[in-house]
């Protein structure tokens, strides 16, 4: 059956769709009294033979039956709120027409329509109160209320409304409470399949990028936002940052948490509605600017954990219409859904970068440990032994033995040095002064010259590379050693290193420390060479500051004296046994203590009688 009448020039045609689930029309109508048949108040037949139903003339409620058929149908509550007033709007003398909501003790208009005073609302002894003034031009009613929530209709007009034009309004009430409770299960009954189903997209995937775009398809479809952006709040920098926005191509954008609406929500907590956004001074243009776009209307609702804690902010823009507190109440229930994805996928996401740093490192291990020698060379008149360990995957200590010629005879170069600080940075100054060693090794013969070349190559590097004022390159310092005439004479240079010991056959013992400063910190530095003659039985002690400190729990330091003496009273041992021997010492005083570094061993003992 259809229904059809003129408003203005228009023709609209409602439709009685919801026979099954409520009063129709006609059904209402009948309940009513409002017959809608023969004139006269005959008994019209049916077509089925049954008992013939008394009807009334149409003519005697004629505008009361016109403000029905405009609630035939079935529409979303905010259209049919609409259509409420409308209708009470087609009553006799009824100039104007109010429809409050009122929930949780708050009161506001839901729809109104023609001349009206202004709206004014109260409380009253904790309960929620239309303030109507008692006038016989005014009538209120109320459409039906349960523990949450009330609706009141309010009419009025230019003179006092007659009790015909009351009674009419009263039952275009009874009416209009029956289809606005319908709609708004109906509705309610929407929001809830919706949000399961926006809970199933949300636990689809544990791709970041791929839920955030998830995310905001399901609340642009919801609002009708024409574009929207999901903020996550990264605690530790004090920034809010967005990875996609719909629409958009995918761009990472970050902004400090105290700057524009999205940040002020992240600070506050509170949803905030914007109808005009370059009116509102907490707004922050720079990303508009930036993308090429103009927001006029948003809408920025935080986005809450279980724990209540903000993890993000959704912020939607530019919807044709305002944004209501329907579409904030649907994104408000979603929100704990959203967190919970938004989280997890975080989690996924580290994860996954950690597996990836991991194979790195392991990988960065593997071609670090292939810069340093498998093991030492054999060398004529000597026996060397060397311990290397990271106390990390990768580290900035260095060791290495380079055949040389000095002054035409054959001679071996030992390197022992140390980069400052440790991990992927060190390892990589580390692997820059590996291949410089090598590239200059052919002039060793003036062996003060390579620890400046290397210094004023380091330095050089460093202001070519682009380093601001008061930044600079790793530093590092080196022992560097030529060994000569069969392992009896020892030429070498101390840049800044723990100085190595010389520890004679009769368990005498000497430090090492001719050179000059650290290698890396001023582009003047200058270096001296001594020679030390060495006897059968010697050794060479050298190691980096992992091993002379590391502490022990009350944080003494093992320190140097102590490793002579304990070479000194193994000196008799070949120096693998010497070697392991003082590894162990250091484990033993390491244990309970605080401070690990990377750290070298190096011993080296001269043979012949």
């Amino acid at each position: 059956m259809q229904f059809s009448k003129r408003e203005g020039d228009k023709r609209i045609s409602t439709y009685p769709q919801i026979s099954e689930v409520a009063p129709s029309f006609q059904r209402m109508a009948l309940l009513l009294g409002l017959g809608t048949g023969a004139p006269g108040g005959r008994l019209a037949p049916n077509s089925m033979g049954e008992t013939p139903v008394p009807r009334q003339n149409t003519e005697l409620f004629p505008e009361l039956l016109e403000g029905m058929r405009l609630l035939e149908g079935r529409f979303p509550s905010n259209e049919l709120a609409a259509r409420v007033v409308r209708a009470a709007l087609t009553q006799p003398g009824v100039t104007g027409a109010r429809l409050w909501r009122i929930e949780q003790g708050q009161a506001a208009v839901w729809a109104e329509v023609g001349a009206l005073p202004s709206a004014r609302s109260s409380r009253i002894g904790g309960a929620p109160v239309v303030e109507v003034a008692p006038d016989a031009k005014v009538w209120t009613g109320a459409l039906g209320s349960d523990d949450f929530r009330v609706r009141v209709l309010e009419a009025h007009g230019e003179k006092p409304l007659t009790e015909a034009a009351r009674a009419q309004l009263a039952m275009l009430a009874r009416f209009a409470a029956v289809v606005l409770a319908l709609a708004e299960r109906r509705g309610a009954m929407k929001e809830l399949s919706s949000i399961i189903e926006a809970a199933k997209r949300l636990n689809s995937t544990l791709d970041l990028g791929e839920l955030i775009h998830i995310i905001l398809q399901i609340a642009t479809r919801q609002t009708g936002a024409d574009r929207g952006t999901v903020f996550l709040v990264d605690r530790e920098r004090k920034e809010i940052w967005s990875l996609v926005g719909l629409g958009l191509q995918q761009q990472v954008i970050r902004l400090p948490a105290n700057r524009g609406l999205a940040g002020w929500v992240a600070c506050e907590g509170q949803a905030v509605r914007v109808e005009e956004a370059y009116s509102d001074p907490r707004f922050e243009p720079d990303v508009d600017r930036m993308l090429g776009f103009k927001t006029e209307r948003l809408m920025c609702l935080p986005i809450r954990n279980e724990a209540g804690v903000i993890i993000g902010v959704l912020e939607l823009l530019n919807k044709a219409e305002a944004f209501t507190e329907e579409d904030e109440a649907f994104l408000d229930a979603l929100s704990t859904h959203v967190a919970l994805a938004l989280e997890k996928a975080q989690l996924h996401r580290e994860r996954v970068e950690k597996e990836k740093m991991e194979r790195d490192l392991e990988l960065a291990r593997e071609i670090q440990a292939g810069f340093l020698p498998e093991a030492p060379p054999e060398w004529k008149g000597v026996e060397i032994a060397v311990s290397h360990r990271a106390s990390q995957r990768v580290g900035g200590d260095y060791y290495d033995f380079l055949p040389v010629k000095s002054g035409g005879q054959d001679a071996l170069l030992l390197v022992v040095a140390d980069v400052e600080g440790k991990g992927t940075a060190s390892a990589l100054v580390m692997a820059n002064v590996q291949a410089m060693l090598h590239a200059l090794a052919d002039r060793v013969d003036a062996l003060e010259k390579l620890p400046a070349t290397i210094n004023q190559k380091i330095l050089s590097g460093s202001r070519g590379s682009g380093l601001g004022a008061g930044r600079t390159t790793k530093y590092l310092s080196m022992f560097l050693a030529l060994v000569e005439q069969e392992g009896r004479r020892l030429r070498y240079v101390n840049a800044g290193h723990v100085p190595p010991a010389v520890i004679r056959a009769d368990g005498r013992h000497e430090w090492l420390d001719t050179g000059g400063m650290i290698v890396g910190l001023l582009a003047d530095a200058e270096y001296r060479s001594a020679t030390v003659e060495l006897g059968p039985g010697d050794l060479l002690v050298a190691c980096t500051d992992g091993i002379t400190e590391t502490m022990d729990a009350a944080g003494n330091e093992y320190g140097r004296p102590r490793l002579a003496e304990s070479a000194g009273q193994k000196r008799g041992k070949k120096p693998e046994e010497i070697l392991r021997g003082v590894l162990e010492e250091v484990e033993q005083h390491l244990q309970g203590g605080a401070h690990e570094d990377d750290r070298v061993l190096l011993v080296m003992k001269v043979g012949g009688s």
